[in-house]
């Protein structure tokens, strides 16, 4: 068997054929430009943030939506919609390397996870279709929004008004732009996942596109079970084999998920990835992302 190589991957993103599939990983050099501190963005930063910087009883610390819905039912769903807004569109954040190079390849179609902005601030300047994950609300079958960016604005649109030739950026757990949407707490997580499982919380038109696609998985542990249900549902209809995830040091339990739903683990990291880019991020590039923030 011809083994992938950093190449191949930068080659597949480049043309379309492989689709980018973001985790917390990814932001993991971002740092508040005020402070200096890291953007909280998996699940124990997140959790600290949440609580003022204190842990939280050890099955709350297990991860954030179980974190997330204890906060929900102590203070309120609102609690959680505020804390996530003042993180994500309040403060100013240093640029992810991996966004520069994903702000010049403008791949077709994204996946991210994250809940923060840097994806979208990527094609700010480039027309595109947003689609926002959505959770327990009412007057609607559909557990998404879909937005059309023409270069400056975002316009809620009807799935049957969509371009499907423009890029897709897909955020299945929100972003405060260009309304607050996001799925945090377990309750969120058991509704969209229900749904997801049930075909309403994906286009129409994405359906079709996604098929027979192969993913790139960076920034992604495979170790909890929520996380894996929202990953195997959204690549619903993958090529064999699904694609790849970059892992420095997987656990026995991601080598068996991979192993299983068709993912090859590659020992490696992002930084490897964007070394194989040929653009050099510690220059003018990182300058620049400097400069920029989020």
């Amino acid at each position: 068997m011809t083994k992938t190589t950093m190449t191949d991957l930068v080659e597949g993103i480049t043309s379309g054929e492989i689709v980018p599939y973001l985790g917390p990983g990814i932001l993991n050099t971002v740092t508040n430009m005020e402070t200096g501190e890291s953007i909280p963005s998996d699940s124990d930063s997140l959790i600290l943030a949440m609580n003022a910087g204190k842990p939280m009883a050890p099955r709350l610390m297990y991860e954030f939506p179980r974190a997330a819905m204890d906060m929900e039912l102590k203070k309120g769903r609102s609690f959680v919609s505020r804390f996530l807004d003042q993180l994500y569109s309040e403060s100013k954040w240093t640029r992810a390397p991996l966004h520069e190079w994903l702000s010049v390849v403008k791949p077709a179609y994204i996946i991210d996870v994250n809940r923060d902005t840097q994806l979208q601030d990527s094609y700010s300047d480039t027309p595109h279709n947003l689609i926002l994950g959505i959770a327990r609300i009412g007057g609607t079958d559909y557990r998404f929004k879909l937005y059309h960016y023409n270069g400056s604005t975002y316009t809620e649109i009807d799935q049957a008004d969509a371009d499907s030739s423009l890029p897709v950026l897909y955020k299945p757990m929100g972003s405060p732009i260009p309304e607050p949407s996001y799925i945090a707490s377990d309750a969120d997580y058991v509704d969209y996942i229900t749904e997801l499982m049930g075909g309403f919380a994906i286009p129409g038109f994405l359906k079709e596109y996604r098929k027979s696609k192969q993913y790139l998985f960076l920034g992604m542990r495979m170790t909890r079970d929520t996380e894996r249900m929202v990953l195997s549902d959204i690549t619903y209809a993958a090529k064999e084999p699904k694609g790849w995830a970059l892992i420095p040091e997987p656990t026995e339990k991601e080598q068996r998920f991979c192993n299983k739903t068709g993912i090859e683990i590659i020992t490696a990291d992002v930084a490897d990835l964007l070394q194989a880019t040929g653009i050099d991020l510690n220059t003018e590039t990182a300058e620049a992302a400097m400069q920029a923030g989020c």
